[in-house]
C-alpha cells in the first residue's frame, strides 16, 4: 500500500524543527518516517555566492532536489534509504549515517518541498507551518547564536539578504496551497494535536 505522504514547510524560525520533533515523538519508527531536505545540501564548493562572495545557503539550487526526489519514491515504494545527516558545516561534527525506513506514513519537511514541483505532485497532506517576521528573526538570531556560534551581524545580514527574499519568492507564495496552516506565534500545541490525531485515524484505516 502506498504510504500516506506529508509535506511541512514554513519559514526560516517559523518552528518546523521544533514541530517536526514533536510530531516525530509521537509515532514509532515503523509507523512514520521523516526525511528532510537539510541532508541534501550541495557541497559548499557548488554554492552560488552573493555580491560579498557570501554563500547563499536558501535558494532551492543550494539542494540536490533530484536525489531528495528519488529517495523519496524509493521510500513509497518501500525501499529504505541511507543518507549522510548534514551538520551546518561544522567540521568538528563527524557526519553520521541515517537510514530511512518505509513506514505507513513519511513525512518530508523543508523550505521548498511545495516549491520543487516533482515533490510537491508526491504530496497527499500540505502542512504550513506560520509565524509573524519579527518572531522568525527573533528565533533564528538565538537558534543561530547558541547552537553555530554565529555573531550578530552574520545572522542579521543573511537574514535581510538571503533567508528574507528566499522566503518572499519561494516559499510564502505557496502558503495558499497549503491544506493545513499552522500559526506559531506563541506555540503550536493544538495544530500539532489536530495533526497528530488525523494520522493516527490514517493509521488506523491502514491497520483495518
Amino acid at each position: 500500500m502506498r504510504p500516506y505522504i506529508i509535506g511541512i514547510t514554513g519559514g526560516s524560525g517559523s518552528g518546523k524543527t521544533s514541530f517536526i520533533r514533536r510530531l516525530r515523538a509521537a509515532f514509532s519508527e515503523e509507523q512514520l518516517c521523516v526525511i528532510s531536505q537539510d541532508d541534501y545540501y550541495l557541497p559548499n564548493d557548488q554554492q552560488q555566492r552573493d555580491q560579498n562572495d557570501e554563500i547563499n545557503f536558501d535558494l532551492p539550487k543550494s539542494f540536490d532536489k533530484k536525489k531528495l526526489r528519488e529517495d523519496l519514491q524509493r521510500l513509497i515504494i518501500g525501499e529504505a534509504v541511507t543518507i549522510r545527516e548534514y551538520v551546518y558545516n561544522d567540521m568538528k561534527v563527524e557526519p553520521k549515517t541515517i537510514t530511512l525506513q518505509p513506514a505507513p506514513i513519511v513525512v518530508i519537511e523543508g523550505l521548498f518541498v511545495f516549491h520543487f514541483k516533482k515533490i510537491a505532485a508526491l504530496l497527499d497532506l500540505k502542512v504550513f507551518i506560520n509565524a509573524k517576521e519579527n518572531l522568525k528573526i527573533i528565533r533564528r538570531i538565538l537558534r543561530d547564536q547558541a547552537e553555530r556560534g554565529d555573531v550578530l551581524d552574520g545572522v542579521l545580514y543573511r537574514y535581510q539578504h538571503h533567508v528574507l527574499p528566499a522566503y518572499e519568492k519561494y516559499i510564502l507564495p505557496h502558503k495558499e496551497e497549503a491544506d493545513v496552516v499552522i500559526n506559531n506565534n506563541q506555540d503550536f500545541e493544538r495544530g500539532l494535536e489536530v495533526l497528530i490525531g488525523f494520522l493516527k485515524s490514517k493509521l488506523s484505516d491502514v491497520v483495518l
